[in-house]
């Protein structure tokens, strides 16, 4: 083959800084093994599965879901809180509110308390939406679960509550 050289057979050599001096062993870390990494790598894999479940059947992404999640069970309820409780970004969450409003699904309406926020509230559109959606991300997380054991789910809401819990004491 003209224009190719073989590769050298010879032992490679240490890398070499710019001063011509070798360079320490490079630190290594097997992300398989990095807690932070497998959970993100779950969340992201669940979550792409529920946009797509959620996209194909309802037409609303996952930060619309979370919203209408929690305003399925939170009356007092502001976008403020929203970025609280589902640690999404306020574009993102003011996005996804008005996605919703939009699509008549959700109402803003100046909050009684403070005039600057807005409450968000279902509208019978919403509760409609959620009255099919929730049983089918019910099931569909129970599908997802079946592999583990009652006491293994158990264990690992719990683990995630230790969790969650020690990353407010440290974080």
């Amino acid at each position: 083959m003209e224009g190719r050289t073989k590769m050298s057979q010879e032992p490679m050599v240490p890398a070499e800084d710019a001063t011509g001096e070798g360079l320490p062993p490079k630190p290594e870390l097997d992300l398989n093994q990095f807690l932070p990494y497998r959970l993100n790598r779950l969340a992201d894999r669940i979550s792409d599965e529920l946009e797509r479940m959620y996209a194909q059947r309802y037409d609303i992404n996952v930060a619309q879901w979370r919203v209408l999640a929690w305003l399925s069970h939170c009356d007092d309820l502001t976008a403020k809180k929203v970025c609280t409780y589902t640690n999404m970004d306020k574009a993102r969450v003011s996005r996804a509110v008005q996605a919703l409003v939009d699509r008549g699904l959700v109402t803003r309406t100046p909050s009684a308390r403070d005039q600057r926020v807005h409450d968000l509230h279902l509208t019978r559109h919403g509760a409609e939406l959620l009255s099919r959606l929730i049983p089918e991300a019910q099931a569909w997380e129970a599908e997802l679960v079946a592999t583990l054991s009652a006491g293994e789910y158990r264990d690992l809401l719990n683990a995630m509550g230790k969790l969650e819990r020690q990353l407010e004491r440290i974080g």
